[in-house]
């Protein structure tokens, strides 16, 4: 150990008990921290990074869970203190003072009765014994720190009132509030723009050359760690598979789960026909038992890149057919600030006078920040947001002054999976008869048994078992829900469907398996989609074009491997520069930069 030392996780063993086994979420696993460092901790849910974290704060719940072995050493000025012998006192001084945690959903994680400003005083009162006054000033000064705009504003203001990218710096205000040795931060920019997400990495960053805080940072995304860590440690099903410098991680990884979660992040520089997935670098029996492939990440991308030709032909066959939808000077406007009769005073403009035509079988891709008005475009076109003014054509028909009854026959044809498939599932309801239900309003077969038979196909079809079809939303995890979704979506034959930020919240080897799910599905049904998303890789990856927003105005459209070369706007530019791609280029940079700013500090 040395004097740098912060904290030494020794043979950490963490149980949950459930009713037919006992899981073991973290099975034996032994890292260091150290002052100033950046450790990042990936691997996919279920893979024991955030019980980890829970482990060291001592917030495992008993029951279900209980830490059963192991060391959690916490080096700090009363001397080495193993926090798994610490009282529940002396962890009350240590959880938020010494040692604080961002967590991943700052909405759940924020109250929402009391001001983000009251939040954050409350801790800074209670771990530093001071004043409502002497607190409130830090608090402003903490916000400013985090670059808050209008920090006097934020103080007073509630949870629900600012953005996510502001709450998420709220949280952080409150984690760095008490000066902190050690800042956990798990998944804190998993579900935000890669714009806003490039400015916390930035400021947590800066906050760590300030302070010399030892940060663990959880994330499912090896794109983010080169960015930000010095060591990498990879886990799976509760173990450290792999651990290394980030340089050794990336340029030479040694185990095959660490191979395919690089792998399967879209990449930028080349079209690939699907993305890869860890399957193509290993496989589990049923015995647990691991076979690897022995292929490199650059074996199994090469493999799947599509010709210049092949491009070229596809845009052909798809540009010379009429459009199956035209959308002409559509306008959605939101009215605010209503006078005393209900007179609107100003309005947004959530989306302002855009027009583009969708040809039969393309993906046209839409992207821009939360609130460039993506989402309300694609909420209009299907007529669940009423248009301000314009036209929606789809098949030749206008769709724009239908009224409900003449829409159904209409939203047969046109569905949308959306980007929570939790809250669009009922919860009291199982998935079979979520399935079924779209088939009995549309009238779809002659009785329940033949509808039964067309669900049990399509969950065969999604990668879903059939026995599926009898359980309920919450025993599935976030990847089988979007699927469920997708079979819904399916299930009423469409010929149009929008994907509105459907795998912005999952794992990146989920997300790979449901976008090659999503074009395999395209290519058999000949689908036309509709891809929202604030995430240009994604986007890129699946579109055949683009259409880039802001402020509810399509700033820039094009074929999407164009647009990505050679960008026309700086907004463009911006979205591209802020995407995390993980290439030596960019870890070779941020370890210069983090030597700069070292170097400064000295």
């Amino acid at each position: 150990m040395s004097n740098n030392t912060l904290l030494e996780i020794r043979n950490l063993v963490t149980e949950f008990q459930t009713e037919d086994e006992t899981v073991k979420a973290v099975n034996d696993i032994s890292f260091t921290l150290n002052k100033g460092e950046t450790i990042g901790v990936v691997g996919e849910s279920g893979s024991g990074k955030s019980v980890t974290a829970l482990s060291v704060m001592r917030l495992i719940q008993n029951p279900p869970g209980k830490i059963v072995s192991g060391e959690i050493l916490f080096h700090c000025d009363k001397g080495s203190v193993d926090l798994l012998k610490s009282s529940e006192k002396e962890m009350r001084s240590f959880r938020g003072n010494e040692i604080s945690m961002i967590f991943q959903e700052p909405m759940t994680s924020l109250n929402p009765v009391y001001s983000c400003g009251d939040q954050v005083a409350e801790a800074i009162m209670l771990h530093q014994k001071v004043n409502s006054k002497t607190a409130k000033q830090r608090t402003i000064e903490l916000f400013r720190k985090v670059k808050l705009p209008r920090p006097e504003v934020i103080f007073d203001s509630y949870p629900h009132q600012i953005s996510g990218g502001q709450k998420q710096r709220v949280m952080i205000a409150m984690a760095i509030s008490c000066n902190p040795s050690i800042l956990i931060a798990d998944e804190p920019t998993t579900a935000l723009d890669v714009t806003v997400q490039k400015t916390i990495l930035e400021l947590m960053m800066q906050l760590q050359q300030d302070d010399d805080m030892g940060i663990l940072f959880i994330t499912h995304d090896l794109g983010v760690i080169a960015e930000l860590a010095d060591k990498v440690v990879v886990m799976y099903k509760g173990k450290i598979v792999e651990q290394g410098t980030v340089m050794d991680i990336f340029m030479n990884p040694q185990h095959p789960y660490t191979k395919g979660l690089l792998a399967c992040r879209p990449p930028l520089n080349k079209r690939l026909h699907w993305l890869p997935t860890v399957s193509d670098f290993m496989t589990v029996d049923a015995n647990e038992i691991m076979h690897e492939t022995n292929k490199s990440v650059e074996e199994v991308t090469n493999s799947l890149i599509i010709s210049p030709d092949d491009i070229t032909k596809r845009h052909e066959n798809l540009f010379k057919q009429a459009p199956i939808l035209e959308i002409k000077n559509l306008k959605t406007y939101f009215p605010i600030n209503k006078g005393l009769f209900g007179k609107a005073k100003d309005n947004v403009k959530a989306v302002d006078d855009v027009s583009f035509d969708v040809y039969p079988g393309e993906t046209l891709g839409l992207v821009g920040e939360s609130g460039c008005g993506k989402t309300t475009l694609g909420r209009t076109i299907l007529k669940l947001v009423a248009p301000t003014s314009g036209q929606i054509i789809f098949e030749g028909n206008n769709l724009t002054n239908l009224g409900t009854k003449e829409m159904r026959h209409y939203r047969k044809e046109m569905q949308i999976i959306f980007q929570d498939p939790y809250s669009s599932l009922n919860p009291r309801i199982t998935i079979g008869e979520a399935i079924m239900e779209p088939m009995r309003v549309h009238g779809m077969y002659n009785n329940d048994e033949e509808r039964k038979e067309k669900v049990l196909e399509l969950l065969t079809r999604v990668s879903l078992l059939k026995q599926h079809f009898y359980r309920y939303p919450h025993e599935f995890s976030g990847g089988q829900r979007q699927r469920i979704c997708i079979a819904r979506s399916l299930s009423l034959n469409p010929k149009f469907i929008i994907c509105d930020e459907s795998v912005s919240a999952l794992d990146v080897s989920v997300q790979a398996q449901v976008l090659n799910l999503l074009n395999e599905l395209k290519e058999e049904f000949n689908f036309t989609y509709i891809f929202i998303s604030h995430d240009l890789s994604v986007v890129k990856f699946m579109s055949d074009r683009m259409i880039v927003m802001q402020n509810g105005k399509i700033v820039e459209m094009g074929l999407a491997d164009e647009i990505y070369l050679n960008p026309k706007t700086d907004y463009t530019k911006e979205l591209i520069n802020a995407i995390p791609k993980g290439e030596l280029e960019d870890i070779k940079a941020s370890m210069a930069k983090k030597a700069n700013r070292r170097a400064a500090t000295v």
